[in-house]
């Protein structure tokens, strides 16, 4: 989402480092890059404005321009303050120590919010909770039937009342929730315009009737300085727990991420980060912000890896390697494991420095489709002892996989360098992967 912004900054900060020595001029040249930059993003013209005057007045401190490394001091100055611009620290959700712990979520119309409330559901699911979905919009045509599927999807319970408002359809679910040992209570309520007072009005009646521990807005990333404004209008009305951002990975300007927190108040507290259920991440200020200056975000990738990456057999992986015993059943495996932590273009994009090298290749997910229909098409034998393929036992795998015998030749051919390559690796004795890494070096 922040490419273009990203790009902009890192072309302000090359002057600054090529200039050898600043001064206050260069500076101020170089934050009014900055700002426009930052307009140019979609981000509030206020917002911009003081972030510039808060960098330009640190910037031109003493410490920065006797500093070695000046221009390195600047882009600390900018990481900082856009650190603080997004909220300082990250905003944690309400505990989910009362029973039921009640989420409401609101916000305008196609925002996300369902999505968000299937993602809640199956977050509140992972952490051993046993979460309720309630159908709580009757305006929308199917909205009740789209709950009900992704709830089926994650195997989580549903709830909705027919022919009863929104107010005593949550009012309802919470009553049963109670009976049914439920332990967080997800209520997806319409989508409404803010100027729509009529429905304003039913947001805080649900809000009095059911008092919500915790009262999310989906902001759409998509819309720029409209979701600050109507992030805004909610705030003032519900008085707001957190915003959740929707459409993260999408390629808009990214304004109404770095505008929210500042004009609202309200603390930016869940990441949308794609469109399946699991992909939802807390907030990090500090890790945003390094990621918009293109330093990566290596903490989130091996909370990634943690997550998706069996430690026992990432570690029997590593020996598998160095020792160049790994199969196609291995190959299949890792791949499946990198595939739980998103896509490939953003997993590589939170390694430091590597994001740059990235820009502006595309990363075709069907590649490793096809590879993983290849390999399906083999027999357990050949999975294992891959060796043993030869002409017709090719014809037959890309015949089953729907690929050429060329492009299983390419495969094949791809793999057996790599198992040389570890295979020398493996020789040398230096050559040593840390403790932790084994399943991201194993993926590599």
């Amino acid at each position: 989402m922040f490419d273009s912004l990203s790009d902009k900054l890192e072309s302000v900060f090359k002057k600054l480092r090529g200039a050898g020595k600043l001064s206050e001029s260069n500076i101020r040249e170089s934050m009014r890059e900055v700002r426009q930059a930052l307009l140019e993003a979609d981000v509030n013209y206020k917002v911009a404005r003081d972030f510039v005057k808060a960098v330009e007045e640190k910037a031109v401190g003493a410490d920065v321009l006797k500093s070695i490394e000046p221009g390195q001091m600047v882009i600390k100055v900018v990481h900082d303050e856009l650190v603080t611009l997004l909220g300082g620290t990250a905003a944690p959700l309400a505990p989910l120590d009362k029973i039921p712990t009640i989420f409401m979520v609101c916000g305008l119309q196609g925002s996300g919010k369902t999505t968000l409330v299937g993602k809640l559901a199956l977050w509140a699911k992972r952490k051993n909770k046993k979460p309720l979905m309630v159908a709580a919009d009757i305006y929308r045509p199917a909205a009740v039937k789209q709950l009900k599927v992704l709830a089926d999807s994650i195997a989580v319970e549903h709830f909705h009342l027919a022919d009863a408002k929104p107010p005593e359809i949550c009012k309802a679910a919470i009553d049963y929730a109670e009976k049914h040992f439920v332990d967080v209570v997800i209520l997806d309520t319409a989508g409404r315009l803010h100027i729509d007072d009529e429905l304003m009005q039913e947001l805080e009646q649900i809000k009095a009737l059911v008092k919500p521990h915790e009262i999310l807005l989906v902001a759409d990333s998509m819309t720029g300085q409209d979701a600050v404004n109507v992030a805004d209008q909610f705030h003032k009305r519900l008085h707001l727990t957190g915003v959740a951002l929707s459409k993260l990975d999408g390629d808009a300007r990214g304004g109404a991420a770095l505008s929210i927190r500042q004009v609202t108040g309200c603390p930016i507290k869940l990441a949308s980060v794609g469109e399946k259920l699991g992909d939802l991440e807390p907030f990090h200020p500090d890790r945003l912000a390094s990621r918009i200056l293109g330093m990566g975000d290596i903490v989130t990738l091996v909370e990634k890896a943690q997550e998706s990456v069996d430690l026992e057999k990432a570690q029997k992986m590593q020996e598998k390697l160095l020792r160049a015993e790994f199969n196609f059943e291995d190959f299949l495996d890792q791949m499946q494991q990198l595939k739980k932590m998103g896509p490939l273009e953003s997993v590589l994009g939170m390694i430091p420095g590597v994001g740059k090298q990235l820009k502006g290749m595309k990363f075709d997910e069907r590649e490793m489709e096809r590879t993983t229909a290849i390999i399906k098409s083999m027999t357990l034998e050949e999975r294992r002892h891959p060796r043993i393929i030869d002409g017709s036992r090719k014809r037959r795998i890309a015949r089953g996989s729907g690929n050429t015998v060329q492009t299983v030749n390419q495969l094949l051919n791809q793999f057996f360098a790599m198992q040389k390559m570890f295979h020398q690796m493996g020789n040398k004795k230096s050559f040593n992967i840390p403790k932790g890494w084994a399943g991201l070096r194993s993926m590599s």
